[in-house]
């Protein structure tokens, strides 16, 4: 397991704030206790984790668009949002400022977004009419919030107020992704998401060449990072903290642990984190020090008895 003497100090820093902020709603009880490995409902086909307010957690359903949400102190939940005809659940993020929950549509073209605490519909906004499009997952920063599709060389914003409300109506635009970035049609290109703490730059990875970005939100323009030789294969969903970044690695059922340079032009794999429970994990999310991953078991055909589940990695072990 990945030992947190090992963060960076720029990273220790955000990742500290972010502990804080999340540890002192829990009344001291230590992560550890937490259940390990937290069930979804069987067939719920999940790919997309987003943590929330207090020890709250969201997944969303591929196929129904349907989110559940569960308590990762307790192990229990329900769902949230049913499933809806025409909608889809890819990656989810939670707005802290507005409790707001922005959900990738993948097929849809669409980008749902809901209030984190009833589950209303705030806002649908389609994000593009192709026909070949899978947006796939989003990160918010604090003036934008940013969308990846896997079918096409582009990547959404849709922009936010300071507060983080959206503007009435709800508007986005479409950003060409250029510079080395290289797209192959029919493959899964543009994936996990993730944005720097000022939101000045994006990470994006590749999963067709197994490659990170360092991408400018306002041109689109990518510039490779440097990994030393070393590459992301079947990288899916992302996580940054100031210069620590975690690539979930979802067929090799573990997570990258990449130290990046303060420019963000290279890096190097320090490490990898991985468990037992992992089963073909997408994306994750943060809570205290720890990971949690989503297993969306894309190796084992879904059925109605499928089981899936949520597992809790470990930072200070």
């Amino acid at each position: 397991m990945f030992a947190s003497r090992t963060i960076k100090r720029g990273s220790l820093l955000a990742w500290l704030i972010l502990s804080i902020l999340t540890l002192t709603q829990v009344a001291g009880r230590p992560i550890e206790i937490f259940p390990e490995v937290i069930p979804l409902p069987n067939g719920f086909q999940p790919e997309g984790i987003a943590t929330g307010r207090g020890t709250s957690f969201y997944v969303g359903s591929i196929p129904t668009g349907a989110i559940y949400r569960g308590d990762l102190a307790t192990g229990k939940g329900a769902v949230l949002i049913p499933g809806q005809a025409g909608r889809a659940a890819l990656g989810l993020k939670v707005d802290a400022r507005t409790n707001l929950l922005f959900v990738s549509g993948g097929p849809t073209g669409a980008a749902f977004i809901y209030d984190a605490k009833t589950g209303a519909d705030v806002a649908t906004i389609q994000l593009t009419s192709e026909a070949s499009t899978f947006v796939n997952d989003v990160v918010i920063t604090n003036r934008a919030a940013y969308f990846t599709d896997s079918f096409r060389p582009v990547f959404y914003r849709v922009p936010l107020g300071r507060d983080g409300q959206l503007p009435d109506p709800p508007v986005s635009e479409e950003i060409p992704l250029g510079g080395d970035f290289v797209f192959v049609p029919g493959s899964f290109n543009a994936n996990g998401i993730a944005a720097t703490f000022n939101g000045r730059a994006l990470i994006i990875v590749n999963t067709s060449q197994a490659a990170l970005y360092r991408v400018d939100p306002e041109t689109g323009v990518a510039a490779l990072i440097d990994l030393g030789g070393d590459s992301v294969p079947n990288g899916d969903g992302l996580l940054l903290f100031g210069r620590t970044l975690f690539v979930v690695q979802n067929a090799l059922n573990q997570v990258a642990v990449i130290d990046l340079d303060r420019s963000l032009e290279s890096g190097e794999i320090e490490r990898t984190l991985t468990s037992p429970f992992l089963r073909f994990p997408t994306t994750i999310a943060h809570f205290g020090f720890a990971l949690y991953a989503v297993n969306a078991r894309f190796d084992t055909p879904p059925t109605p008895d499928t089981e899936y589940e949520v597992v809790r990695l470990n930072l200070r072990n």
